[in-house]
């Protein structure tokens, strides 16, 4: 079923007391710290489970965007499965190697390692770029976004993921503010986080830090921005935001993806976004015209007769036998329609 990793209760408290926790980097993510093991060869690797010998596997391409909290065992398995059992590299840039256990026990790959890369020296390193390269699927853990787009954006970490996904064709994944740097539109973070309440009454607040077209690149990602702990309400309207200003800056025909914690999207090959977990996912598409009013200062105004954004409500479950078409984005099986609309500064749905 699905996991969520415990420690002891007097580490539970401490984290509770003297852990700020930024709204990317899950309570899950804070309770993945278990003794490291040894180190691989690359100097960002902070601990390995398995054989440290390189194997070469075949793999099948795939992207997982899990929204945070509880890990999907689910969606890791299916990871493992494309990976062919290769090497399973997990990166970071803050936490510890909570992950390697644990993916190790659920399909038993040939290794999984965490490097923890947090400078942009570290990112640009070779060894660090060759361990990626050869992994045959990655995850990217939650932590602080900004992190991962300051640290690895224009690095040679950037040209090994995007090698890994579209050239080697490996699965690679992420969690929480792991999964919100993987589509082609993404928000930074960069300024701290943004409330969905501030965003929509001024969709150019300076929290309000969106970049394009220039880190991860994954297949029916395109036009796409993803948002995570979507269970929580107030993560939706800033998700309309990000979508009506990437209308209204860029020209997109603006798409999203929403993914509630205990939650993942498991896309192929074939562009078919299959649901695991407990939670819902969200595939939203701008539904003709863009926002009637989208500008510095001004409560935002996303109407459209209460249908500005089409709506693919999908609940997981274990098997995964849910799904929306993102090679079509017009539909799926076993979800159910709605809209997303901004009424003067208001998120709503009908």
């Amino acid at each position: 079923m699905y996991s969520s990793i415990r420690k002891p209760l007097f580490s539970l408290i401490a984290v509770l007391l003297f852990s700020a926790c930024q709204d990317e980097f899950s309570i899950t993510e804070q309770l993945l710290e278990t003794p490291s093991a040894a180190a691989g060869n690359s100097p960002a690797s902070i601990g390995i489970v398995g054989s440290t010998q390189d194997v070469s596997t075949s793999t099948s391409g795939g992207t997982v965007l899990m929204g945070g909290g509880p890990d999907v065992d689910e969606a890791i398995q299916w990871m493992i499965n494309k990976s062919g059992g290769g090497d399973f590299v997990v990166i970071r840039a803050s936490g510890g190697t909570g992950y390697n256990q644990y993916i190790y026990d659920l399909g038993n790959p040939n290794s999984v390692e965490t490097l923890l890369i947090d400078s942009r020296s570290l990112a640009n390193n070779s060894q660090v770029e060759q361990t990626i390269r050869e992994a045959e699927a990655l995850f990217i853990a939650g932590g602080d976004q900004w992190d991962y787009v300051d640290f690895w954006k224009e690095t040679r970490v950037e040209d090994a993921i995007n090698y890994l996904r579209n050239t080697k064709r490996v699965p690679i994944g992420g969690t929480s503010a792991g999964c919100a740097i993987q589509g082609e539109g993404y928000y930074t973070a960069q300024n701290g986080t943004i409330r969905s309440r501030d965003a929509m009454r001024n969709p150019y607040n300076s929290n309000v830090t969106l970049q394009r077209s220039n880190f991860l690149d994954n297949p029916y990602l395109e036009n796409t921005i993803t948002d995570t702990h979507y269970d929580n309400p107030d993560r939706r309207g800033r998700h309309m935001t990000f979508l009506a200003r990437a209308n209204e800056d860029w020209g997109w025909i603006a798409k999203g993806i929403g993914v509630d914690e205990d939650t993942a999207v498991c896309i192929d090959s074939n562009g078919r976004a299959y649901v695991f977990g407990y939670g819902y996912a969200f595939f939203l598409h701008q539904n003709g015209f863009g926002p009637e009013v989208c500008s510095p200062g001004q409560r935002l105004d996303w109407y459209r007769g209460r249908q500005a954004v089409d709506v693919y409500k999908i609940r997981g479950n274990s098997s995964g036998s849910r799904y929306f078409r993102l090679d079509t984005w017009t539909s799926g099986s076993g979800g159910s329609w709605e809209y997303f609309y901004v009424d003067r500064g208001r998120f709503k749905t009908s």
